[in-house]
């Protein structure tokens, strides 16, 4: 099989250029290596998956934009089997920061790779890293139920695919992501592709750089162990479910190896793996013995206080469910910071 992986560099697009090499199919990575520009970050981040893939004769590396046409062509050649589109600006607040940048790169980035697709690969399967930022406000309109260090929800498990998605505040992020997420449900509507969208809700992982503007569970993570402050928009009883990213990765390999033709799919830990970010803090200093000097600030624009997927339709469909609970996820991760405590 050959496997073209967007955004390669990225968290999930190195785990899932790796996973697909260490089964022996051929991989081509495209990535602009543009993450630490992005954010403003003084060293480099993910060129370190760049050279990490390195040692994989059988990826393929291309530094490219997924906005150049001629740069999605070259990586598809003579055609893939598979698209794996990880690549995107993935800063809520940086979106609103740069409202341009975002829609080219989340956007118009996802058409380009479509289209490319179409013309060259039609039969192939396309996957779409959407975000649960496409329901924007009105997960908020769920009752909640506050207790000591976190929200719960009051009536409900979790986000199913049915909830609106229209007629809310985004942020410009959400907005860009659902244009993409909409136009991959579109080429599979309009011109027979097959194709998948993932919600997916906080996913984390080894070889995760996170920044205080994304990435906030390897951010909690590395401000702990080299005793950065961390500073909390809202009051840190805000919940997310947690899924490892090579769980992940077996979810789009499962869709790939269905009979579906197009899905829609909200993913993430679910119910039963969620962390407030105070819970977090607490697992943190109990776990490193060390906890980072904390202030609190204003709630940022549409940020959910709580996003907890409902994932029993991917779980159904596809036969998957989540295996690495957060804490053995986390203690990668922290492992994982410590040994290379140079690229912090």
């Amino acid at each position: 099989m050959r496997v073209l992986v967007t955004g390669g560099a990225g968290l999930v697009g190195s785990h899932t250029a790796e996973y697909y090499a260490k089964k022996g199919d051929e991989v081509i990575v495209l990535d602009n290596l543009m993450r630490s520009q992005l954010f403003g970050y003084d060293k480099k981040s993910v060129e370190y998956n760049w050279n990490y893939l390195a040692k994989y004769d059988n990826i393929k590396r291309i530094k490219g934009d997924v906005r150049n046409e001629k740069d999605v062509l070259k990586a598809i050649g003579d055609g893939v089997d598979v698209v794996i589109h990880t690549a995107g600006q993935p800063g809520v607040p940086l979106s609103v920061r740069i409202p341009r940048e975002d829609f080219s790169i989340n956007a118009f980035g996802t058409l380009n790779v479509l289209e490319c697709l179409r013309k060259k690969s039609k039969n192939a399967v396309f996957i779409y890293c959407s975000t649960n930022k496409v329901y924007g406000e009105n997960v908020d309109k769920i009752p909640l139920i506050e207790k000591e260090e976190r929200y719960i929800y009051d009536g409900v498990e979790g986000i199913s695919e049915k909830i609106p998605i229209d007629h809310t505040g985004h942020t410009p992020y959400g907005v860009s992501k659902y244009v993409g997420d909409i136009y991959t449900q579109e080429y599979a509507h309009i011109y027979g592709m097959k194709t998948a969208v993932f919600r997916m809700s906080c996913i984390f992982g080894t070889r995760q750089f996170g920044f205080e503007d994304q990435g906030w569970v390897a951010w909690f993570i590395i401000a702990a162990l080299f005793s950065k402050p961390i500073t909390i928009y809202g009051n840190g009883k805000q919940v997310r479910d947690l899924l490892y990213v090579t769980d992940l990765i077996e979810a789009y390999d499962k869709f790939i190896e269905s009979d579906l033709r197009h899905a829609v799919f909200n993913i993430g830990g679910g119910p039963e793996n969620t962390t407030s970010l105070l819970e977090f803090l607490d697992f943190l200093e109990a776990e490193t013995g060390k906890r980072s000097k904390i202030t609190f600030s204003d709630w940022r624009p549409s940020d959910q206080k709580v996003y907890i997927s409902d994932i029993s339709k991917v779980k159904k469909a596809l036969n998957w469910e989540p295996k690495v609970t957060p804490k053995e996820g986390m203690k990668k991760l922290i492992s994982w910071v410590k040994e290379n405590k140079a690229l912090f």
